[in-house]
Formats: structure tokens, C-alpha cells, sequence
């Protein structure tokens, strides 16, 4: 993320993708000042928000895999707002599988994308019961390979189910990730790359939720509250037009 052309932007360190050459692919270790300021971040976040949790609302792994589809380019709350009337209708994956998408559009008609949503779940479902026996895969490859379910997805759910390492990257993170200079991409996996090269795998999952729910109260997308954040030393805040 570049300054806003016309406006003044704060000068600080340079992110680390640029210092280690991961733009270019190249797997070079980050410093280990960049990997001790990550970990102050993350303790800063943690000890300022330490009851978050994934704004979703489920009650089993098919629940959970059916609201992280459903959450693509739309708000959890929305997404939280479709679910309950569609679990009831659809309590596992049997059901889904039984179904065909249009069955599910009147539940989440309001979601976006609902058609391509409804489809990709039946399908999951369907490659569910006949491969996993009705349960989510655990693994990230059985997850990827079902339709609908890409890197971010799969790692939510892994996450999620206490499955497995991974650091999935939103806008949120990802938007946090440039702003702090813990990477300059732009694609989620790159950025993902270069995150979980800086902390522990202990702390991807953690810190996902951290930069996620900062990122929704404090370093929104057009108006960051600079102001009192807790990371205010620690950012060199690129990218952020400094006040006029």
C-alpha cells in the first residue's frame, strides 16, 4: 500500500518484504527485530482484546465450514443474521447433499453471491458425505479440495476445529499487515507467507483473530484511529495519509 499522491505520509523503517527480498519469492528469514516487534504487536493486541473470538456463530464443523462460505464478501453479522433459519432447515450434511442449491436460496438470498454459494455447499457436501463420511476434512488438503473452499477458507476452518497451523488473511489482516510493514503484498497468500514467517505457528491462529477484530475497531480501511492505539510506537503506518 502506497501514500495517497498529494498528501503527506509518515516516513519509518521499511517493511520487511523489501528488506528480505519476499516479493521476489525469496524465503530469507526476516530480522529479528522485525520478528520481535511482530511479537509485541501481537502481545500489545492480545492483552488489549483478550476475550476475542471468530464472529461467527456455529454449533458443529459442517456449521462452521457452511458460514465461512457464506461469509465471502460479506459481513459476519449478515452472515449470523441467515444461518440460524438455515441450520434448522439443513442440520447437517446429509441434508445439504440431499439439496439442490435453489433449495438454500431463500435463506441466504441476502447474502450475495447466493447462488454460487448455495451450489459450492451442496457440492461440499456432497464430496463430504461420499469421501469423509459426513464430516469436515481436517486436513488442509481435504478441505481445499472441495468446491468453494480456498486457501482463506480452509484455514479458518482449520483454525477454527483446532485442526491445524494456518494464518488466514482478510482485508482486515491483510490491511494491517502493509500498514505495520510486516509485508508490501497484495495477494492473501503472500501476505500469509510472510506473517508465519515472523511469528511462531503457535501464534498464527491468535494472531489472525487479534489483527482481524483490530482491524474492524481500530485501523479501519479509509480513517484508522491512530489515535490511542495500542500499536502507535510500534507502526510506521504506511500507507496512512498523515493529518493535514
Amino acid at each position: 500500500m502506497h501514500p495517497v499522491s498529494g498528501t503527506k505520509s509518515r516516513t519509518a523503517r521499511k517493511p520487511v518484504a523489501a528488506r528480505t527480498g519476499m516479493a521476489g519469492g525469496a524465503t530469507t528469514a526476516p530480522p529479528r527485530a522485525e520478528r520481535q516487534r511482530a511479537r509485541r504487536a501481537v502481545g500489545r493486541l492480545e492483552r488489549a482484546m483478550p476475550d476475542v473470538s471468530i464472529a461467527l456463530h456455529f454449533g458443529s464443523d459442517i456449521e462452521l465450514l457452511v458460514s465461512v462460505i457464506l461469509s465471502a464478501q460479506c459481513t459476519d453479522a449478515r452472515v449470523n443474521e441467515a444461518t440460524p433459519a438455515l441450520f434448522a432447515a439443513f442440520p447437517g450434511a446429509t441434508d445439504y447433499a440431499r439439496a439442490r442449491p435453489e433449495d438454500l436460496w431463500p435463506f441466504i438470498r441476502r447474502l450475495g453471491l447466493f447462488r454460487s454459494k448455495a451450489r459450492n455447499i451442496v457440492l461440499a457436501m456432497q464430496a463430504i458425505e461420499r469421501g469423509h463420511g459426513g464430516r469436515v476434512p481436517r486436513t488442509r488438503e481435504g478441505l481445499e479440495a472441495l468446491p468453494g473452499v480456498g486457501r482463506k477458507t480452509a484455514g479458518v476452518v482449520l483454525v477454527h476445529l483446532g485442526a491445524g497451523h494456518a494464518f488466514p488473511v482478510d482485508t482486515h489482516v491483510g490491511r494491517l499487515a502493509r500498514r505495520l510493514g510486516f509485508s508490501t503484498e497484495t495477494n492473501p497468500d503472500k501476505v500469509e507467507r510472510d506473517l508465519m514467517e515472523l511469528l511462531p505457528e503457535e501464534r498464527w491462529a491468535t494472531a489472525h483473530q487479534l489483527m482481524v477484530w483490530h482491524g474492524r475497531r481500530v485501523c479501519h480501511a479509509r480513517k484508522p484511529a491512530c489515535k490511542g492505539c495500542p500499536l502507535a510506537d510500534l507502526c510506521p503506518r504506511l500507507g496512512v495519509p498523515s493529518p493535514a
